[in-house]
Parts: C-alpha cells; structure tokens; sequence
C-alpha cells in the first residue's frame, strides 16, 4: 500500500522479489518470472516485459533463463532529482543478453525504463520493446477501475492528421507518446519516450473486450503510413544497442501528467530557449499563396505599421513580416527594396526554406546544388531506399538525404544568404522528409531520427545568437513532434485557414497538444489567422473569422495574421479586433490555455482555461462549432477548476462587458461566435 511517506525505499520482499517504492509508486521486479509492475493507487500495469526484435523472432525478459539484480546504484539528475537505478539482467544461451534501467525517484509519479541489449559488434535490431503488456487498469473516484480511452498522437502534424481518443475495442498506434485515461475522473496513465535521437516511438494498443486493454506494446522501431515512411526502421548496432528510455507516469489528471511528461523530456534534452516576447504579424501563404508579389509585401508593412499597430497590435513595439514559399517570385531589386520597406516601419523581416525536400522532377536531378561549385548536383543528395532507388515522394517532394556533405553546403549556402539579407524569423517547412528511413550518405548514421537530429542540429548551430549577430527566431511548420530541441516554436497542426472547420480542426491539436507549449517549444504555432479570406476560400462570416482569432490567441501562440488587408473587410476586421488591448494582452502572456475535456473522438474541445494566479486572473474560452445554430453553453466552474461557492466578476473581453456569475457559467452563442472570458474573485 502507498503512504504518505515520500522517502524512497528499495527492499527484498524475499528471493525473487525486489520492491522500490517512494510514496506516489511501487515498482515491482520479479526475478523469477522476469517481469515488472509498477502501481499508484488504485490504478496499475502488471506483467511488464521489454523484448528485442534478433534473427527473425522476438524474444522477451519473460523467455529468458535467468534474471538477476545486476546493480543497484544512487543517483541524482537535474530536474528529476535524487533517485535510484536499478539494473536487472536476463540471460539465456544462444541470446544477446537484456538489461532493463529502472529509474524511480523521490515523489515523483513516475518511473522511467529502458532496455538495453549486449552482444559482440556484429549485434543490430530495428525494434526494440521496452514496455510490453496485457494488464493496465486506472481507478476510479470510487476506487473501482474506469473504462480507459486511448489518446493517440500523430507521428508529425501533416496531411490533416487529427489527435484521436479512442475506446475499446481498439487496434490503434500512437507515436512518441499516449495517454490512457478515464474522461470523466481525468485519472491517467502517461506513457512516452524521453529520448529522441535514434529511434521512431511506436505504442500499440489492442483490445477486442470493451473496458480492457489486452496488448500494449511500446517499442523503439516504428515506421508506417503515418510515420511517412517507405522502408523498415533502420538497424541500430553495435555491442550496446539502447532503446528509447520511457516514461511511465500516473496522475489523478491526466493534464498534468501530459504537462509533467513534456517538463520530463526537457530534462534530458534542453529546449531551444528564447529570450524575446512572443512573435506577433503576418505571413504570406493564406493572402497569396504562389501569387505572392511585392505589392502585397510591401502594402502589408505600410498597412500594419500606419494602422493597426498604433491600436496595440505589436509585441516589444515591433510586428513579423514574414515570407513563405514563393519569396523566389521577387527579382534580387525588389527583394533588397521590401526588406528596407520592412525595416524602416521598424518591422522584423521572415523567410521560409524546405532544408530536406526537393520539388523538381528528373529533368531537375542534374542541376548543381547551390554552395556546392557544380561539385554536386540534385542527384547526388536524394535520399535512396536499400535498393538505390529513390524514395517516393511526400506531399509532391522528394527527400534530400540530411547527413550528405552536400546538403550541409546547401545549408550554409541558404542560411549565409538569409543572414546576410537581414532576416530574423525562419519558417522550416517538410521537414518529415528529413526524418525518413533510408540509406543516408554518412554510415554511421542509421536511422530517420538520427538523420534529422543530426541535419537539425547543423542548421540550428547556423542559427544561434552568436553565430547570427542577433536573435533569430525558429518555427517549425510540417515537422515531426520530436525532437523538438531544434526550433522555439512548431505549428501545432497542418495548415489552417479562415474556416469554422479550420478552427475546430487546429483546437483539436490544441485539445491533445496543449502541453508542448512552454516545454518542448517556447510556443505552440497555431498557423496563421484569417480573419477575412484566404487565398484559395471563401470569405468568413464575422464570429466566424473572430473565432479562428479567439483559438489563435489561446494557444500560447505565435500570432501571425493570414489575410490580404488591400481587402477592405479585412483591414476593416483587423482595426476592429487587433485594437482590442484586453484580448491582445492574453496573446502577449504566450500562455497556452488547457482542453476542459479530452474524450471527444476525433473532435476538439469547445472549452479552454488559464489559471494565471500572478494576475489573480483565470481566463475561459468557448466555442460554438455551428455554423448554423445558436449554442447554449453551460460550463461547471468546479470543472473548470475554480472555487463551487466563490462569486467571480466576469469580463467578456471581446465585447467589453462586465457581469457575474458563480458556480455554473450559462451563455448563449451565436453560430460560429467564441467569448473569452476573465474571471476574478468578487
């Protein structure tokens, strides 16, 4: 049974049973069966293997011969703290020997686990299992267990992909991470891997019997439709060949567990830090598309600066222009002339660059590749499959090989010819090209992961501080989840524009990725705002296109407009919406607000806190996803995570209106119309 002492303990329950325990969790290490569990509460995972993918088959801990303590050692971490590690052995003739790392620290509701496989230098796997099991339950209020739903997190945030809960029966995969977890308690259990240089994370889960879960297999080696990939995972090898080390956490709310695991994550690896506000401005993709031209540019500047900045709409007295693709469409003259425009409005010029893929056809293969000296051409650096074929491509674009020396000139080429023109915001785009397995140019290097950890980390290091002469922000668009050490900001969906259903669909990454911002990345990226029309749609209605503003403002956020203001109705809705001091000050905090609910399916929460007690302020957002029915919205404050009895004063910050309420919050919606609101206690 758990107590209320946290001091961490390691005993020999008799010959075959080692028991770890630190108040919040009790690791369990059977010696005979060669199996674990671990246990909070009521809630638990039992009969815990880990196994490794040799010569055709795979073997686990449970079909080894002997398996024994091969070390118990303090230790102490930044960020996790004091703790011990427990290293258990599994022999068997004929078999590379398993070790299982056991990390439990002091009142923390986690343990972390790895399995690491020895052998001789001839040893490779492409999958390796660190948590196996048939045997998950999470309790209940009432100490009964729950039926469990299945978040599963996409691989990368292309093609549409969409955050999914699921309940049995279930075949499902989640990538990097998941939470299994009761809806209406919000107790979970956190699972996820904490290192992110080799391997592709894959968790699947099975069940045929509703309320159970009957196969849970989290393993190193993952590659499917979803991960974008043609070719198996690629080998990892060598004498010692590590899994992904994982996290397995329990949490009364699976929101903070989430929020817990990414905090974990940064630990191991720092994130990419940023000392400047949160970016606020406009990018070219929605308003232009490939039209894009210089008018456009330079009237966007002009537009900004004369009239919507002087209403409040900056951050540290200063707005992004930002380029994206087609920025080639400028002559060299028109190009030097809009970035003076930009910078004499006291504006921050952005560019955009697809580092691994390439958009020609075969007739483009030959040309050379720039920084290179016709020493290389397209040819040469296109990623290749085991047969020396070159991969299919993704989205239209073939993937460039990041570990070819050519491909770092390429790089220095394009990064040196951004600085030089003054840039200091880049837009990284398809950037899951760079991730795919494949035979990569450098030997030593394996796998998809670690050919983009390695290609990222040589463009960064062209981007830092020191190496620019001056801040230069970092935003992922299309791009694997992790690593994340790369960039300060990732877009949290594929691409969003005006829509009421462009909302819907980014809140639903907003519902299940929340958690990214102000851990893995500085801030989360919800695409740029259209607020009137984009390019390539119909115009918004106005709650419509306030609404798409109101979900950009609540994720945490890079703030980045989307339309074409030489449009009346889009300079009209700029000066009216952008001017709003109130609501613009939440987009300032660069705060992500939390999901109220999480079991929706494939849909997205339509209610959103933020607890910001240094303001004595919380803030509640809600949506109506009908565009053609008034909503009548009822929200528990208890749920929301405030006092049952307090009275608060409510501020609706769009309209500029004051009222009260306490206990339940009732309001009516009008198709399409989101409120947010700022409660503070009477």
């Amino acid at each position: 049974m758990l107590t209320n002492d946290t001091t961490l303990h390691v005993e020999r329950k008799n010959e075959t049973l080692l028991q770890a325990s630190n108040g919040l969790v009790i690791l369990i290490i059977d010696l005979e069966k060669g199996e674990a569990s671990v246990t909070s509460g009521v809630s638990q995972m039992n009969g815990i293997r880990s196994a490794i993918r040799w010569q055709g088959r795979e073997y686990n801990t449970e079909l080894y011969k002997v398996h024994q303590l091969q070390k118990q050692r303090e230790i102490e971490q930044e960020g996790f703290g004091k703790g011990i590690e427990l290293i258990i052995r599994h022999e068997s003739p004929s078999l590379p020997q398993l070790e299982q790392h056991f990390y439990i620290y002091e009142a923390s509701p986690y343990v972390l686990v790895q399995v690491v496989a020895v052998g001789d230098e001839s040893l490779k796997a492409n999958r390796m299992a660190v948590v196996q099991t048939r045997s998950v339950t999470v309790g209940g209020a009432d100490g009964q267990q729950e039926e469990l739903s299945v978040l599963r997190v996409p691989f990368d945030n292309d093609k549409w992909v969409r955050y999914t809960v699921v309940q049995p029966p279930l075949d499902t995969e989640s990538y990097e991470v998941t939470a299994l977890f009761a809806p209406e308690s919000r107790r979970g259990i956190i699972l996820g891997s904490v290192t992110h240089k080799v391997w592709k994370t894959g968790i699947r889960i099975k069940s045929e019997v509703s309320g159970q879960l009957q196969e849970l297999d989290l393993y190193g080696g993952a590659v499917s439709e979803l991960t974008r990939d043609f070719q198996p995972h690629g080998y990892v090898k060598g004498p010692r060949i590590e899994s992904p080390l994982v996290f397995i956490g329990f949490y009364d709310d699976y929101r903070e567990g989430l929020e817990a695991y990414g905090l974990a994550n940064t630990w191991i690896e720092a994130p990419l830090a940023w000392e400047g506000g949160v970016p606020v401005g406009w990018n070219s993709w929605s308003a232009a598309m490939a039209e894009l031209n210089y008018d456009l540019y330079t009237s966007t500047t002009d537009f900004l600066k004369n009239e919507v900045q002087p209403l409040g709409f900056q951050n540290e007295d200063t707005v992004y222009i930002n380029f994206d693709a087609f920025w080639d469409n400028f002559t060299p003259e028109e190009m030097k002339d809009a970035l003076e425009r930009v910078r004499k409005n006291g504006h921050r010029p952005g560019t955009y660059w697809t580092p691994f893929a390439f958009w020609g056809g075969p007739d483009h293969f030959d040309n050379p590749v720039e920084g290179t000296d016709g020493k290389y051409t397209y040819r040469d650096i296109l990623l290749r499959d085991s047969e020396g074929e070159i991969l299919p491509d993704v989205d239209g674009g073939l993937a460039i090989d990041p570990t070819h020396p050519a491909n770092l000139q390429r790089t220095d080429w394009f990064m040196n010819k951004f600085i030089t023109e003054g840039f200091e915001y880049i837009k990284l785009d398809f950037l899951a090209h760079g991730a795919l397995e494949g035979q990569h140019h450098n030997p030593e290097i394996t796998t998809g992961i670690a050919a983009y950890h390695y290609g990222m980390t040589y463009l960064q290091q062209k981007l830092t501080p020191e190496a620019v002469g001056r801040p230069f922000f970092v935003n992922l668009s299309i791009a694997p989840l992790f690593p994340y050490s790369f960039a300060h900001s990732r877009r949290i969906s594929c691409d969003v524009f005006g829509k009421l259903q462009d909302t819907e669909y980014m809140l639903n990454s907003l519902t299940h990725g929340w958690w990214m911002s102000n851990t893995l990345y500085r801030y989360n990226d919800p695409d740029h705002s259209v607020i009137y029309k984009s390019f390539n749609q119909e115009a918004t209605g106005w709650h419509e296109g306030r609404s798409r503003l109101t979900a950009s403002v609540i994720s945490g956020t890079v703030l980045l407009l989307g339309d074409d203001f030489r449009k009346a109705e889009a300079a009209e809705r700029a000066k009216a919406w952008l001017g709003n001091k109130e609501v613009m000050d939440v987009a300032r905090l660069g705060k992500t607000f939390r999901p109220l609910e999480g079991g929706l399916g494939k849909g997205a929460s339509d209610v959103f806190v933020l607890n910001v007690p240094e303001k004595n302020a919380f803030y509640l957002a809600i949506f109506n996803f009908d565009l053609e029915q008034a909503a009548q919205k009822s929200v528990s404050l208890v749920r929301a995570g405030l006092d049952a009895e307090a009275q608060y004063v409510l501020n609706d910050l769009w309209e500029g209106i004051e009222g009260a309420t306490s206990g339940v919050l009732d309001i009516t919606l009008e198709p399409a119309e989101s409120k947010i609101f700022r409660l503070t206690v009477k």
